[in-house]
């Protein structure tokens, strides 16, 4: 028996990284899983690859019409939710004297606003006792260079998971943070303008500060949100679990 067997899950943001890896996961461990993303040709990609109990939904958790149809379709399909992960984001970076409103805004409606509004219009499909697992990053507790906007976002998701903690303890819902350090995927070439320089110069800077030497792997995220969104965490909610190989601890 897979930890998840029966579950209904949604992973937003989930035809690439860290979400595509989680879908694999949960799928692996018996749940029939939604995931979204904004381009089309990379989701039926991820639905290829992860190959049985998945549907692929196109959309940009950033607009409320979308999320309204991407309910819709599985209130239709399914019925229910019993997970949600709220990965989809995006990571850019510009020191404080060069931020732009387009920078500031684009930041914030999709890591923040967006994140906010799956959550709660996924609260009529999601059970009592429903887990929802919220993508964080190690960033917002660190003072990284030019991350000024981006790690405000990411304190903005910790803070959503204390509140909604006690707003949702009367139906027993679960809602935890996972905050991954440096991880090995596609957002990390495309915050770095995939300048293979730049990234290169990126991942000796950070491995240098991270304890255990290195960067970290997409199915090392996948498998502690499995955890969260399992019966064997039933005694977990309102943390935030770091998987950062110590970056943020030390």
């Amino acid at each position: 028996m897979g930890k998840l067997d029966g579950k209904i899950a949604l992973v937003t943001g989930g035809s690439t990284g860290i979400g595509l890896a989680t879908a694999k996961e949960f799928v692996e461990e018996g749940a029939y899983v939604y995931i979204t993303g904004r381009n089309e040709d990379d989701l039926n990609s991820a639905v290829d690859e992860i190959g049985r109990n998945v549907t692929g939904v196109q959309g940009d958790v950033s607009k409320n019409s979308d999320l309204d149809r991407l309910y819709r379709q599985i209130k239709e399909e399914k019925g229910q939710l019993d997970v949600v992960f709220a990965n989809a984001g995006v990571a850019e970076f510009a020191p404080v004297a060069d931020v732009t409103e387009e920078h500031f805004d684009k930041l914030f409606a999709i890591n923040v606003r967006g994140l906010f509004f799956t959550v709660q219009k996924a609260l009529s499909l999601l059970k009592n006792g429903a887990s929802v697992i919220l993508n964080a990053s190690s960033a917002s507790v660190k003072g990284i260079e030019a991350a000024s906007v981006y790690s405000s976002t990411k304190a903005a998701v910790r803070s959503f998971a204390r509140t909604w903690t006690t707003d949702l303890k009367d139906r027993n819902i679960r809602v935890n943070v996972l905050s991954p350090g440096p991880i090995e995927t596609p957002i990390m070439g495309k915050a770095l303008g995939d300048d293979e320089a730049v990234i290169d110069q990126f991942k000796t800077g950070i491995t240098s500060i991270v304890p255990q030497g290195r960067i970290g792997r997409a199915d090392e995220i996948a498998k502690p949100v499995v955890f969260l969104a399992s019966d064997d965490s039933s005694f977990i909610s309102g943390i935030e679990l770091f998987v950062d190989g110590g970056l943020a601890q030390v």
